[in-house]
């Protein structure tokens, strides 16, 4: 195959990774895994409204769930307390509507970006060129830990300036500020986001190091 076309697809394997490997710490990080173990966290704060582990247990999975399923908003606004109240107030269901649609075009442009890597990688196995593949990877795994390195420096030193930067970017006005008493922040507070922004960089960064140690190129045979 052209010595070119597949420089060119092994420098787009290296752009590609980091998209694939930080795209696969978000999805991870919507499962239940994530928030069946924040929750239980011994520095996890409490609720100054009420909320036990129990209830943040049973209303999370429903704002996990809208995300990632097909239903319209009735789905969460329907929900009640027990005395009859909304679970979540106009403000709250507005907003999840909007992280709604930005969730599921980040995850349809993951798994776009799965395929084709996958596609990129059939293809170099079969056409020969499976080891530019393999530093397209490599160099892809190095690049992830420098672009986590250097932001999570930034999010260590002003995580609240980073997360107010993020909303500003995808949503309109202050649209995403909500009082403490709104369930919302009730079951996600800032603490919940610090630890996601740290596992999806462990993740991120584990990935990696995986493609970045493992994928060495072999050895030629006068070593």
């Amino acid at each position: 195959m052209n010595t070119k076309i597949t420089t060119s697809l092994s420098w787009l394997t290296t752009l590609l990774t980091p998209l694939f490997l930080l795209g696969l710490g978000v999805r991870i990080l919507l499962s239940p895994l994530f928030y069946n173990i924040e929750y239980r966290m011994p520095y996890f704060p409490s609720d100054d409204y009420g909320f036990t582990l129990e209830d943040r247990l049973r209303h999370a999975p429903y704002v996990i769930d809208y995300l990632l399923n097909d239903a319209d908003i009735s789905y969460l606004g329907d929900l009640t307390f027990k005395d009859g109240n909304v679970l979540f107030n106009d403000r709250e269901l507005s907003h999840m509507q909007d992280v709604k649609i930005l969730t599921k075009a980040a995850l349809n442009i993951w798994y776009i970006l799965v395929v084709l890597t996958i596609g990129i990688g059939t293809w170099a196995w079969f056409g020969k060129w499976w080891q530019a593949f393999r530093q397209g990877l490599r160099r892809g795994g190095w690049l992830m830990i420098g672009l986590v390195v250097t932001t999570g420096v930034f999010g260590a030193i002003a995580f609240r300036q980073l997360f107010t930067a993020f909303h500003g970017l995808f949503f309109t006005g202050d649209t995403w500020l909500f009082r403490f008493s709104d369930t919302l922040i009730r079951l996600f507070p800032i603490q919940f986001w610090q630890d996601a922004f740290l596992w999806a960089g462990v993740i991120s960064i584990g990935g990696g190091l995986i493609l970045g140690i493992f994928l060495k190129p072999p050895k030629s045979k006068n070593e």
